[in-house]
Formats: C-alpha cells, structure tokens, sequence
C-alpha cells in the first residue's frame, strides 16, 4: 500500500533536518522525501497535512501497562492503543506487575503481547527478585530476553550494598538503573509536606525524602561509574542536585511528567483522589525549577508515569486511594500547551525531550528520515485546541486530573511497523 504525506513540515533535529516536503511510503518504508511525482502518487492513499509536523515517532519510557496482574486497570493492548492515540510509537514498560518482571520469561509474555501492535514495546527488568530489595534479580538472563534497563519502580532500591552490586552489574551490560527516588523512612504521607498539607489535613510527604534518595543514588553512579536515571523528579533541590551532577560528568539523566509541570500542590484542595500521585504534586517555586531544567537541558526527558487505576479504588477516600493517573492520552498536548505555547521549548527542543533522548537513554535506535527507512513517525499539530474527554480515552482506566482541560496541540497520527493509527483508526500500509 502507498500512502504520501503532503506537504509536511519534516522535522528532526537528531538529523539536522526542517524542512518542507512530501513524503511517500510504500508497505511502511519511506522511498521518497520530496516532491512526490504523479507516476509515483498512483494508487496512493493521500492525506494532506498543511504543514503540520512530522517527527521521530515519540517515545515514553515510564509507562505502567499492569499486565500481568492487574487486566482490570490496563494491558499490553489497551495500553499500546493508548500510546497510539496519544503520538507515541515506542514505550519502556515498568517492573511492578505481578508476578515483577524478574525473568525472561515475563519479558517474553509481555513482548508476545506486543507483538503485532504499531507501538514498540521495551520491558523494564526488576533490580531485585520481586522488587523486594532482597537479593539482585538474574540481570544476565533479563539482559539477554532484551530488558533495556533496571528498576523497582515504585520504590528505590531499597540499601546502599544492593544498589552498589545493582550499578556493577547493569554495567556489565550497559544498561541503566531507573530509580524511584523516596527514602522508605520517610514515605507514607498523601501529599507534599507544607502549608497546604498542614491546612488540608492530609498527611505529609516531605520533598527531602525525595533529595536524599537522589543524591545517594548520584554519588553511588559516580563511584561505580555506572549509569543513573531519575524517574519523575519532582522537586526544585533534587533539580540542583542533578544539575551539579552533570557539571561533574556524573552519567546521569532524568525525566520529569507532564503532571509535575503543569500542577502544583493548590490541585489537591478539591480532593480529587486524580490529583494523588508519587512523588506528589509540588510547590510552584518546584514547577519553575522543573520548567527551568526542562530550559537548559538538566532534565533530558519527559515521561508520562502513566498508571490506570481502576474507578472503585479511586473512589475511597484521599488517604486510601492509590497513587497515579494515566497520561499516555494528555501528555503531548500538556507539553505543547505548558511548554511550546509558554516558550519554555522549542519544537526541536520538545522532540528531543520526547522522542530522541528516551531512545539514547535506553540504547534504543532513533528513527531517521531517509529513503529505505522503515517509517516510524508522529504528525502534530500544535495549533489545534482539544478538550480531554477521559470517557473517549483508549486506555482501559479513566483516572485523569485533567478531564474538561482545554489543551492546545495533539498528535494527528502515528505511523510504525507497517501499521498507521490516524483518525482514530488503525490500519496497514
């Protein structure tokens, strides 16, 4: 089948490349970026795309897809349908299922499932045996069955001795450690400590259990010299931690989620359970810090953390009510409503943050735009202005603080592995 895109704004900064141009792809190849001549264009299926951008398909590496265990929240499938609607043709998969992936023979089920799906699938393996921080899980046999990374996500490894032996091992292999960063002493708590928590009468989370976590973790990568990433930093010392860091030549990276910039801690004043997560929503002066690391290039990620709940548990009251949203479907547009519209990134900023730098971070190849490549790609349109619909979402859970929120820019489609998702359909090409 042939489809041509025409007249795209072909953007990717991996490559150097902006320009405008037509683009043609026949059985999920791309066999001519250009002007597309009528010979070529016979039979074709055209979608004419008024200068909207194309890009390297997006790519998020913190997504939870419950499977196995919990089929009632979300599964490999519905959670791929999700990417797909939301611009993303790539995702890593975290480890806290049940059974954790913690042995290859988890990370074949979860890629069989992922098999015939548009979106590329990445297992995350456990650092420890059931993320019990215990005893290190089998990091070769994982290594092997094709994990691109280790965490206990959800927690952070759990003592000094098992993250030192965890950094020496994924080493090995060249892989990064994803921690969870929260000091389990201090966990527990329903929001963030402060004035707001003190006057909601919530139970406190205070943002130094995250910092001591993070600056633990950087000084053990830096004396093992192994490889750290940060998931969903969220405070504004943690921000400084990381920066310094860098500076030093720490092999440190980072991600931040679409909630973590666009909340701050005033959203928990409704108690909507939607407005509880881990690490929690913020202070403003957190958001700035974030947005000006997001600026200069501190944090080199954005990650949804995407977590379906089912409706009955997030239905209990604030204190019992479980951690996370689901963000697959929201975090384009969050990103290009609170940092593209507000001129806190550029387009080629953006991308980079979305779609190239998750892929370096997990030695993941980033798709290019050249004839004889396999086609893997994302439409935007920046301009377009939406509103959420949780009821319409692709994933198998609803539980979104940002229902009825006007957003500015989403994806049109996405196109991968001989398959394209647009108007709200799939289809071969």
């Amino acid at each position: 089948m042939k489809i041509i895109l025409k007249n795209v704004r072909l953007l990717n900064p991996e490559q150097k490349l902006n320009q405008n141009s037509d683009l043609l792809i026949v059985d999920g190849v791309i066999t001519r970026i250009g002007t597309v001549a009528a010979g070529e264009a016979k039979d074709a299926r055209v979608f004419e795309l008024n200068n909207k951008y194309v890009v390297p398909g997006l790519f998020d590496m913190h997504v939870h897809l419950r499977e196995p265990g919990r089929e009632d929240e979300e599964t490999v499938v519905t959670g791929c349908n999700s990417a797909s609607a939301g611009g993303f043709t790539g995702l890593a998969c975290m480890p806290n299922t049940s059974p954790a992936i913690d042995s290859a023979e988890i990370v074949s089920f979860i890629k069989e499932k992922a098999r015939n799906h548009l979106v590329d699938v990445y297992p995350v393996g456990a650092v420890t045996m059931g993320r019990k921080g215990e005893a290190l899980s089998p990091m070769a046999e994982l290594s092997e069955a094709g994990v691109v990374a280790f965490s206990d996500d959800g927690c952070a490894v759990k003592n000094a001795k098992m993250l030192r032996l965890a950094f020496e091992y994924a080493s090995m292999y060249r892989l990064p450690i994803i921690e969870h960063c929260e000091d389990e002493s201090l966990e527990g708590g329903a929001m963030n400590e402060g004035v707001t928590s003190t006057f909601l009468g919530l139970p406190p989370m205070p943002s130094i259990a995250e910092d001591l976590v993070v600056m633990r973790d950087i000084m053990m990568a830096e004396y093992t010299g192994g490889k750290i990433h940060i998931a969903h930093i969220s405070t504004k010392n943690s921000v400084e931690i990381l920066r310094q860091a860098k500076k030093r030549g720490v092999n440190v990276t980072s991600e931040v989620t679409p909630h973590h910039f666009s909340l701050t801690e005033e959203a928990l004043k409704t108690y909507d359970t939607n407005t509880k997560m881990n690490p929690p929503l913020r202070t403003r002066q957190d958001v700035e810090a974030i947005l000006e690391g997001l600026k200069d290039g501190t944090i080199d990620a954005i990650a949804s953390d995407h977590a379906p709940h089912s409706i009955e548990e997030k239905e209990m009251e604030f204190i019992y009510a479980p951690n996370g949203i689901v963000g697959l479907e929201t975090e384009l547009g969050l990103a290009l409503s609170e940092l593209l519209s507000k001129k806190i990134l550029n387009m080629e900023e953006l991308v980079e943050k979305m779609a190239i730098n998750p892929r370096k971070i997990l030695n993941i190849p980033v798709p290019k735009f050249a004839e004889g490549e396999i086609a893997n790609l994302t439409i935007i349109d920046p301009e377009v202005v939406w509103t959420v619909d949780v009821k319409a979402f692709k994933s198998r859970s609803k539980n979104s603080p940002f229902d009825k929120r006007l957003l500015t820019g989403k994806a049109l489609g996405v196109i991968n592995r001989g398959k394209m998702f647009f108007d709200d359909k799939f289809f071969a090409i």
